[in-house]
């Protein structure tokens, strides 16, 4: 299953035509990806400041399809292509009323917060992972 979530698109995401400012979008995608480790029990305050572990994006690809105007909703979807032992490919979609907006793929590692080196996903949060 994939995991989806919505956001809205606000006055601080468009540009003076109403559009999403093509930048905008990540800042979109990071909060839904933040929305999905919530999800998965691991919001990020308690991953940052309790865990001592990070989720840096290393890789973001994007294909713009269309634009998406001030006060759309936008669905997010999550699907994991590929998990690895500190790492995670993750495609998404970006689509608003059935119409795809964007489409790419992230890869975040976990990193130890203390040595800003790669570990190993906490087994709880693997198995989350796997099962979207």
């Amino acid at each position: 299953m994939p995991y989806e979530t919505i956001a809205l698109v606000r006055f601080a995401h468009v540009d003076a035509a109403g559009t999403v400012f093509y930048p905008r979008y990540f800042e979109i995608l990071n909060g839904a990806v933040e929305d999905w480790f919530a999800h998965m029990g691991c919001d990020f305050r308690h991953m940052i400041t309790e865990g001592q572990m990070g989720t840096p994006i290393v890789k973001l690809e994007a294909e713009f399809a269309a634009p998406s105007m001030l006060g759309d909703s936008l669905a997010i979807q999550f699907n994991v292509h590929r998990l690895g032992k500190s790492s995670c490919e993750v495609g998404y979609t970006i689509s608003c009323n059935g119409g795809l907006r964007v489409k790419g793929v992230i890869v975040m590692v976990c990193l130890d917060a203390h040595s800003g080196k790669g570990m190993p996903w906490p087994k709880d949060l693997r198995d989350q992972m796997c099962g979207i």
